[in-house]
């Protein structure tokens, strides 16, 4: 048995120097309004992995009002929704994320970003894939004030 599931995340930028992507630091003029770390990739993928599986979405495992997430790793959230499926009898095929952001640009650090999801997946590089994209300057992405990533899993009944 296969199933899909799909995520949305979206943060607003605020103070800071760097936005987290997919678990990878890249340098930027702002971070993110969040009570994670923030990542938008990884938050996404987490609510793809959940919904696939009929868990919930990040919020119910994860919630913003619990202070044990205050600043925490979004790549703990990974690790812990894929225990979660591997308890159920699932393992993950594959994910296709999509960041939209005007900026910051991710080409120089798609490899590095799609390692650590397939790290976090335990799948092989070639498992994970990133696009990115802009907005043409439309909407809250498009005027820079913040970012938004998808994601799209399959996985499959583990033999």
């Amino acid at each position: 048995m296969i199933r899909v599931g799909s995520g949305l995340d979206v943060h607003a930028f605020g103070p800071g120097d760097h936005v987290m992507l997919g678990g990878v630091r890249i340098d930027h003029v702002a971070g993110v309004l969040a009570h994670s770390d923030g990542d938008v990739l990884l938050h996404a993928l987490c609510d793809a992995l959940l919904g696939a599986a009929g868990l919930g979405d990040i919020g119910q495992h994860f919630p913003d009002s619990d202070p044990r997430w205050r600043g925490a790793p979004s790549s703990g959230f990974v690790e812990a929704t894929v225990a979660m499926l591997a308890g159920r009898g699932w393992r993950v095929v594959n994910a296709d994320l999509t960041l939209l952001a005007e900026a910051p640009r991710v080409g120089a650090h798609r490899a590095a970003i799609c390692a650590r999801v397939a790290a976090l997946l335990q799948l092989p590089p070639d498992a994970v894939n990133l696009k990115a994209t802009t907005t043409e300057r439309l909407g809250f992405v498009g005027r820079g004030e913040g970012l938004a990533a998808q994601a799209t899993v399959l996985i499959e009944r583990a033999p």
